[in-house]
């Protein structure tokens, strides 16, 4: 525990005046992972281009390595996609430093300190494993390596409520909270930073945006692909922790969220937040667990597993906007389709007017917005035929959105975090609140049920969304 003549160590990296200062040194913690290699070092080198990047960048590990090597390591990564700019990637490679030594000896520590000096703001990137957080955090700490810092914490923060807590509070007592970033790259986007920008940007949207006009919500992430040899990880996790708690999660907050008081980052933190508070814990009957065909041959996966690929749950969230309305949520492997996809069903008229069959819910107008692979947002509804009588049919519009030369989500990231603008970051009572929500059925839920692969997953997901229609499969096209 830190004493309290310690606390200084905490000062943050606001000004008085609510403004913020940008880090001037970013730290990789796991600098030889495959996070790194895959997204982190691309990043960079997207950062360098356009000029948002000219601070030493130092990498962490423990494996003996020399700057040399992970400059070696960094041309590879970036090869990959290829190389359109020499001279960015040699300005990369000259921001680069190696720090090699043992998480846990304090001598690792000190050596980073030395390699930082001159810096005041350095931000500190923990791409490693969970169980390393908790050491790396206290690490920094013990160094004086957090005051005047951020960090940068990669997802899952926590497997359930209790662990998240914990979590929490170790990092509360070497960082303030401002200087805190949960990062969750599906929130860096482009698709999914629309749906914000989509809500309050359009007045036409808000007088129907409630539980008067709105009869559910429907969201699909959706994986054409299994495991994919991690098996073990996914043992771990599964679909509930992997995707919906997170990802998902995160989405309904962006569509069910207040509009924020003024500009800035805070003000959505803490509607997003009072969206997770808002939530209704969740009940086993409520969740639909499935498993595809063959996962339990998969390297690492027990031979009796229990843990699902497949999840699909009934979501209400207790407000005075959405008091009644449902939300399901659904993600799985081994899925027909690989999409994300948010539909919005609004009721349909009060009273038949015309020659139309009942209307029911499949009728009703809805809005669409197709997150990946191709963004894109449409609106259907209902236009009469050609001819004397007045019946009519349903049809889209839809606005394509390819974003072309668009900026990765950890190139946005990254440079959010530096810029200290934690719009697209979780704070920590948002993230107790939404595993707060899934604690019952993490506990206790019914038995996984097997599928077939390239199906929608379990029939019985078709019972649980039975009271308010049927599900909208994603297709291939948009």
């Amino acid at each position: 525990m830190m004493k309290k003549k310690d606390k200084p160590e905490m000062t943050g990296v606001n000004r008085t005046d609510g403004s913020t200062v940008r880090s001037d040194a970013l730290v990789l913690f796991g600098v030889t992972g495959d996070l790194a290699y895959k997204k982190i070092f691309p990043a960079l080198y997207a950062m360098v281009k356009q000029g948002s990047l000219n601070v030493p960048v130092v990498g962490v590990a423990s494996t003996s390595w020399s700057t040399d090597q992970l400059r070696d390591r960094v041309i590879d990564s970036v090869s990959k996609s290829g190389i359109d700019d020499r001279d960015a990637l040699s300005h990369l490679l000259s921001l680069l430093q190696y720090v090699s030594g043992d998480y846990n000896n304090a001598d690792t520590f000190a050596t980073l300190k030395r390699a930082l000096e001159g810096t005041k703001h350095p931000l500190h990137y923990l791409a490693i494993p969970p169980s390393l957080f908790e050491t790396v955090i206290k690490g920094l700490g013990a160094a004086s390596l957090a005051r005047g810092a951020r960090v940068i914490v990669e997802k899952p923060f926590g497997r359930d409520l209790e662990s998240a807590r914990k979590l929490n509070c170790i990092a509360r007592s070497v960082f303030p909270e401002d200087s805190i970033f949960r990062i969750d790259h599906f929130l860096g986007k482009e698709a999914i930073m629309n749906i914000l920008y989509f809500r309050f940007a359009n007045s036409f949207l808000e007088p129907i945006w409630n539980r008067n006009y709105i009869g559910s919500v429907q969201l699909t992430l959706a994986e054409n692909f299994g495991v994919e040899g991690r098996g073990r990880f996914y043992e771990s996790a599964g679909c509930l922790r992997d995707v919906i708690q997170n990802h998902l999660f995160q989405i309904v907050a962006l569509l069910a969220m207040e509009p924020p008081s003024h500009k800035g980052f805070k003000p959505i933190q803490g509607e997003k937040a009072d969206v997770f508070q808002a939530m209704r814990p969740v009940n086993p009957d409520d969740v639909v667990r499935g498993q595809y065909a063959g996962y339990r041959e998969e390297p690492g996966v027990a031979p009796d597993s229990d843990v699902e690929t497949f999840c699909a749950l009934r979501l209400f969230i207790d407000s005075w906007r959405w008091e009644g309305v449902p939300w399901y949520l659904r993600s799985g492997k081994f899925l027909a389709e690989t999409a994300t996809e948010v539909l919005v069903q609004l009721k349909p008229p009060p009273q038949q007017l015309f020659a139309d069959p009942a209307p029911d819910a499949r009728d009703a107008n809805y809005l669409r917005f197709r997150l990946s692979p191709i963004s894109a947002v449409a609106l259907a509804a209902r236009v009469k035929r050609t001819g004397k009588e007045f019946v009519g049919e349903q049809r889209e519009l839809c606005l394509v959105e390819e974003h072309f030369g668009r900026e990765s989500p950890y190139e946005r990231l990254l440079r959010d975090a530096m810029n200290g603008d934690g719009a697209l970051f979780a704070r920590e009572d948002a993230v107790e609140a939404a595993w707060a929500a899934l604690e019952p059925v993490l506990k206790k839920h019914h038995p996984v049920i097997p599928y077939e692969r390239g199906s929608w997953g379990p029939e019985a997901t078709d019972k649980l969304i039975a009271p308010d229609g049927w599900w909208h499969n994603p297709e291939s096209r948009i």
